[in-house]
């Protein structure tokens, strides 16, 4: 699977176009030196005190210097910084892989396709949407050996970790209760009142884990499926799912939590995402490189406005790559 995995990526890297009779499928392979925003990587820190910022947001980290681990055992400095770890696909079009060029694959069994509609009622104008996510491990610092010899990163090659097209609970909201069913707490006025103020902390830091069932100004976290209930824009729903996407994947346990003091020995179960963990930015269509106040990567729920400006356009801008960053804390040092 990997050997296969590696040659598609290879043709998409090439520029050799891969076309599909089945439906429309669009994409692109990142140039991961041009089109991947390496500012986000910061700020790094060393025993709990900022070495190089950037200008770049940051979360708390462990205080102290020192820092020993047991499995193995270790004796370090506490160190801290944004790892490039995950990579994610929004597509309308089922087994459409955007991050490998727009190759789609024919698995022999169908899956919803994605759409964008008006809400049913006449004097209602609010729109709706669905699409398709893929969930990639991407651990670029790892395999473009630009750091070496660094037990804090990630190992490991790109690879399709999960696939929304076989999830039976990603396109039906009554089975999506079986894995969140406190899904009925929050569906409710005041509740998602309440992400206003969310909405309001992700525009000028890291939204609020109190407030976990909001994406900041993008919409509600529930259901966790591809259904986006309120549709802005394509950008505003894509960033909506993609947090959804990384909340479902910690709810699964296919994702654990790197960052804060039980992260310096090692991952450890966290089933509710910690949103201030995560930071991302947009590879395709158009690669989210250029800076707006020193920034080009978000924290989740931001206000796609300003920077999803321009994003996204008909045909070949309506499908959507990012790449995850997630604050990773370390025991970094020598064992026997």
């Amino acid at each position: 699977m990997r050997k296969l995995l590696w040659f598609l990526v290879l043709v998409c890297s090439l520029g050799i176009s891969v076309q599909s009779h089945a439906g429309q499928c669009v994409g692109k392979f990142a140039n991961p030196i041009t089109d991947i925003c390496w500012s986000c990587l910061f700020p790094m820190s060393l025993g709990g005190r900022e070495v190089i910022s950037k200008g770049q947001e940051d979360t708390a980290n462990p205080s102290g210097l020192l820092c020993t681990c047991n499995n193995p055992p270790i004796i370090g400095v506490k160190t801290g910084f944004w790892e490039p770890a995950r990579r994610v696909d929004v597509t309308r079009t089922p087994y459409c892989f955007v991050s490998l060029g727009g190759i789609k694959l024919d698995p022999g069994f169908r899956a919803p396709e994605g759409d964008v509609a008006r809400a049913q009622g006449m004097m209602d104008t609010t729109q709706h949407s669905s699409y398709q996510v893929h969930w990639y491990v991407d651990p670029t610092l790892y395999w473009l050996e630009v750091i070496l010899d660094n037990p804090c990163l990630e190992t490991g090659q790109l690879d399709v970790a999960y696939l929304t097209e076989v999830d039976p609970l990603w396109n039906d909201d009554e089975l999506t209760l079986l894995l969140n069913p406190e899904t009925f707490l929050f569906g409710n006025p005041v509740a998602q009142a309440a992400c206003a103020g969310d909405c309001v902390l992700a525009s000028t830091g890291f939204g609020s884990n109190t407030l976990f069932w909001c994406s900041g100004c993008n919409g509600g976290m529930y259901p966790l499926n591809g259904h986006v209930q309120a549709h802005v824009s394509p950008i505003q729903a894509s960033s909506l799912l993609l947090h959804r996407m990384t909340a479902k994947m910690h709810r699964e346990h296919l994702t654990w939590g790197t960052a804060g003091s039980e992260g310096l020995c090692g991952v450890y179960a966290q089933p509710v995402m910690d949103k201030t963990q995560y930071k991302y930015h947009m590879l395709y269509p158009v690669p989210q490189t250029d800076k707006i106040n020193g920034k080009c990567c978000q924290p989740y729920g931001r206000s796609t406005a300003l920077w999803g400006a321009g994003k996204s356009y008909p045909y070949l801008g309506e499908d959507f790559s990012y790449m995850v960053f997630r604050k990773k804390n370390c025991c970094l040092g020598v064992g026997p």
